[in-house]
């Protein structure tokens, strides 16, 4: 990757919220802190300029561009008053489609608000466009002008994404109209750790005096809590002002939006999930504004609170559904539900026990504490908790951290949920600050093997010019937990099986057991498929060198034409 780029940007496309940052060549020599992050986006109706903008897009009946973020937000409210909504995509919170999706390709479908499907990739890609273009613009008016090859561009993704699902927002930001040869991957808690290099003490809360996170050996967990997902991994400062990865990245879907799942099944007890599926499809507006005023309420939970809570709700929509479905009122409905000694309704407004709305936080808490857990008892010697992203500044949140964690330091940068924004312009301008990654999964190829009677299962015996072979075979190329230097290169000889053999097909299986034995067992997942071109093919065998570069935020794979002296980078393409 070309380093004479005069300009980082960052586009952080988050579950919830998305946003840029930039900063430029010369900036970041003088004053590594010094990055733009957008000031402009307009919540319109809500006086307010905020850095970044909520991830939602607005397509046209064929699916064409309309609208992203806060515009995207205002103008289907108004095509909604207007009862002209119904040819339109609403997509909201699509980011989590690609989480734990193992069946990601090009023809990946998701649905709108109301049900109606697109392609992922397009939704992805048109998002990003906006994103990027607005970036643009934004730099023309500065008077920077700069075309989107001039610029070394970044797209964040959290660490605990599979391949398939990096190579899925790669090849969304390339249909987007970034090059290739210009993009980075950023993993969200590194970048976050990287950005906190750089913070005085006084822009971290809870450090004390004079301490500074760049001290050599410093041993620390990144715990970075975004709308989607909870990401941790642990670091520790190394000599050459870079950072060792210590464990495997790890973590789940337990991050904000989760205590809004757990508030929408709080709903289904009371109205079902048919009545709110039906809110959802044929009243989108009331849908949306019952859950930004959860939002709002959210915020406001703490530990302490009793009493009760009041939230306004789209009681009308409510009503008529509760009328249409069950023959009675919304207020009938509560009344005989199962929470109808904790909620009541009051005009257009909800009144919960402030203990019902706290235990909405309950799931997400454990598994949180469980997966910090883990890794401190995986990597000895942490002391230091760093809680960023825009889900840590709950209070419900550093009341469970504190408690189940008490002897160690919890640290929490200013603009936490800015941290990983920040960090990934630091990382695009230096790309080698994290020295080295645990492996998060065994790779290798699916292959055949001499049979071996003693550990091979008979159903895959297969008799190949008169020789006994055990079909799908998984052939290690590097091991999980194995600790992998930047850059790490693994080399795989291979040759042509037939005459005038044009290009070879090698899929890639990636595994969380260290030592699969097929390519077919459980946990076991076809990552992708890397095809070789041969660009003179002939009649007799020819050996290609497949090189497999370990260690980065992402798999490539070169390879080498013996004889040929070909090489080029090779196509990995999703399953």
């Amino acid at each position: 990757m070309a380093s004479d780029h005069s300009l980082v940007a960052v586009i952080d496309f988050g579950t919830t919220y998305s946003g840029y940052a930039f900063s430029t060549r010369s900036d970041y020599k003088t004053d590594p802190l010094k990055i733009h992050a957008n000031q402009a986006w307009n919540a319109g109706g809500r006086q307010l300029l905020s850095l970044k903008t909520p991830t939602v897009l607005l397509l046209d009946k064929n699916k064409e561009f309309v609208s992203f973020g806060y515009e995207a937000e205002n103008q289907y409210s108004d095509l909604m008053i207007e009862q002209e909504h119904e040819e339109y995509y609403y997509f909201h919170r699509f980011k989590m489609k690609l989480h734990k999706n193992i069946h990601l390709s090009a023809a990946t479908v998701i649905e709108d608000i109301t049900g109606k499907s697109a392609l992922a990739m397009d939704v992805f890609a048109i998002s990003i466009q906006a994103l990027k273009d607005h970036l643009i613009e934004e730099l023309d008016k500065k008077g920077t002008t700069m075309t989107v090859k001039d610029i070394r561009w970044v797209l964040t993704v959290p660490a605990i994404w599979t391949d398939a699902a990096k190579q899925f927002m790669r090849k969304s930001a390339e249909k987007a109209g970034i090059p290739g040869e210009n993009l980075l991957i950023a993993l969200e808690p590194e970048a976050a750790s990287i950005y906190c290099q750089y913070l005085p003490t006084e822009k971290l809360n809870g450090a004390e005096e004079g301490f500074t996170m760049s001290e050599v050996g410093t041993k620390y967990m990144i715990i970075d809590l975004g709308g989607g997902t909870a990401d941790m991994t642990v670091h520790e400062k190394q000599e050459n002002e870079k950072l060792k990865e210590l464990c495997q990245a790890t973590g789940d879907a337990c991050g904000g939006t989760s205590i809004d799942n757990e508030f929408f099944q709080l709903l289904v007890k009371i109205v079902g999930g048919p009545l709110m599926y039906s809110l959802s499809k044929d009243n989108p507006s009331a849908y949306l504004d019952l859950f930004r005023e959860f939002e709002t309420i959210k915020r406001t939970i703490y530990p302490n609170k009793s009493g009760k809570v009041n939230f306004t709700i789209p009681f009308v929509a409510i009503d008529t559904l509760c009328q249409k479905n069950f023959g009675e009122g919304f207020k009938s409905t509560v009344s005989s539900c199962s929470m109808s000694d904790n909620i009541s309704l009051r005009h257009d407004k909800m009144r919960a026990d402030a203990d019902v709305l706290k235990a909405l936080f309950s799931k997400s808490m454990v598994d949180i504490v469980g997966h910090v857990s883990n890794l401190i008892k995986q990597c000895e010697g942490i002391s230091m908790l760093l809680l960023v992203g825009g889900f840590s500044e709950s209070e419900m949140l550093h009341h469970a951290i504190r408690k189940e964690f008490p002897d160690k330091r919890i640290i929490i940068p200013e603009d936490a949920g800015l941290s990983v924004l920040k960090g990934a312009v630091l990382f695009g301008h230096k790309p080698d600050y994290i020295s080295s990654r645990v492996m998060r999964y065994t790779y290798g190829i699916g292959t055949r093997l001499d049979f071996n009677r003693n550990i091979h299962d008979q159903t895959r015996l297969v008799i190949i010019d008169g020789k006994e072979m055990c079909k799908k075979c998984f052939w290690p190329i590097i091991k999980s937990n194995q600790t992998t230097a930047v850059g790490t290169k693994v080399r795989n000889r291979l040759h042509s099986t037939k005459k005038f053999e044009k290009r070879l097909v090698l899929p890639v299986y990636a595994s969380h057991k260290e030592s699969p034995m097929y390519i077919d067992e459980p946990g076991c997942v076809h990552i992708g498929t890397v095809y070789i071109n041969i660009p003179n093919p002939s009649e007799n065998t020819l050996y290609i060198n497949v090189e497999f570069y370990f260690g980065n935020t992402e798999l490539t794979v070169t390879t080498t034409v013996e004889g040929t002296g070909h090489t080029e980078t090779a196509k990995f393409d999703l399953v």
